[in-house]
């Protein structure tokens, strides 16, 4: 793999992830670009003790040009169009976000009276394109081009790590336009958070009392285990990897994927490991698309172990859900689930394994 560091018009990183050693990296951004936006503010809500990112300028990040890859940011450049990405080809691009939520490019934060306290969104937000075949999607990527994605990832994991005042990275796509999707690129996003998520504080918090109940375990792990053992909601496997619907799960279609062995996060995947990732979770993407026949909106997130808290006890693993509950149905967040977190799923975990699993066999 080949790394190559060089930066956009306005002075944001841009990262190329090659296959090839003689890539040529050297073309220059040629756009005249806007002064970069500060830092989000973050806000603490002390009624449930998390801290909310007021981020104003992404109100005018860029949304659904076209659709086309005439005007798509991030297609690669041409001789008639300047994209975020200045060379005319690419394997696997990552860059720092025009609009980001969080950023080291600090403003000035007012207090804002209340109990709520306010400091800057310190951190970075990266965007992943995966390929740069517009039409494309990562159901579709070869088992060599995810390698390169999941390079990419792990580097950018390393490195984020060491900002000072991240806790957090954590690697996710978002696909479809029930999503919320802004752009239709086969791409992914990178958020270095400045706090530990809430999400991963509930899991680590279970993990660490799971381990004073039971000595010596690991709450993901029993869990891996217990999922394999009983195999009902089994939806894949290979010798390194296990992907499965959660008994409880939360969403219509839900699939978690673990590796067989407890690491922290992406980084501390063996070549191994990352190469027999490739072909079982591009299997579940395409099971996903072929349960309805329609591609099928979803977000896919890696669960990795802050940079300081919990790493003893974090297991890295990806969770897969979609917000499609049937032919033209979507699960949407109503009162019970917005309002107060308690979650009501329309699909029995089984039925969803049972056919996902059998969309699985035909490839």
């Amino acid at each position: 793999m080949k790394r190559t560091i060089t930066h956009l018009a306005d002075g944001r990183e841009l990262i190329y992830f090659d296959r090839r050693d003689d890539a040529d990296r050297s073309a220059i951004d040629r756009r005249a670009l806007d002064p970069r936006p500060v830092a989000s503010e973050l806000r603490y809500d002390p009624l449930t003790e998390e801290w909310i990112a007021v981020a104003g300028h992404r109100q005018t990040r860029t949304f659904q040009p076209t659709g086309s890859a005439s005007e798509c940011p991030l297609c690669p450049s041409s001789d008639t169009w300047s994209s975020e990405i200045p060379a005319y080809d690419y394997d696997v691009v990552v860059f720092e976000n025009r609009f980001p939520s969080f950023s080291g490019n600090f403003g000035t934060y007012e207090d804002v009276g209340g109990l709520s306290e306010v400091r800057p969104g310190v951190g970075r937000c990266e965007v992943v394109c995966f390929t740069s075949e517009h039409s494309s999607s990562f159901s579709k990527l070869t088992d060599e081009q995810v390698g390169l994605v999941m390079e990419a990832w792990a580097d950018r994991t390393a490195e984020l790590s060491q900002i000072e005042g991240v806790e957090q990275v954590f690697c996710f796509e978002n696909r479809g336009e029930e999503i919320g999707i802004t752009l239709a690129h086969p791409h992914g996003q990178i958020y270095a958070y400045p706090y530990v998520t809430p999400r991963a504080r509930l899991q680590l918090g279970a993990a660490g009392r799971y381990r004073e109940a039971h000595p010596g375990s690991n709450l993901f792990a029993d869990v891996l285990a217990a999922e394999r053992a009983e195999g009902t909601r089994v939806v894949a496997a290979n010798e390194l990897w296990t992907a499965f619907v959660p008994a409880a799960a939360r969403w219509p279609y839900e699939v978690h994927v673990y590796p067989h062995r407890q690491v922290p996060d992406l980084a501390a995947l063996t070549e191994e490991e990352r190469a027999a990732f490739a072909p079982l979770y591009t299997s579940v993407l395409r099971a996903f698309d072929g349960l309805f026949g329609v591609v099928m909106p979803y977000v896919s997130a890696w669960q990795q172990a802050p940079v300081r808290d919990g790493r003893d006890l974090a297991y890295l693993h990806l969770e897969l859900f979609s917000i499609r509950r049937a032919p033209g149905k979507l699960k949407y967040l109503a009162g019970s689930e917005s309002a107060m977190g308690a979650f009501v799923n329309d699909v029995l975990p089984e039925q969803a394994a049972r056919m996902l699993r059998s969309q699985v066999d035909l490839y």
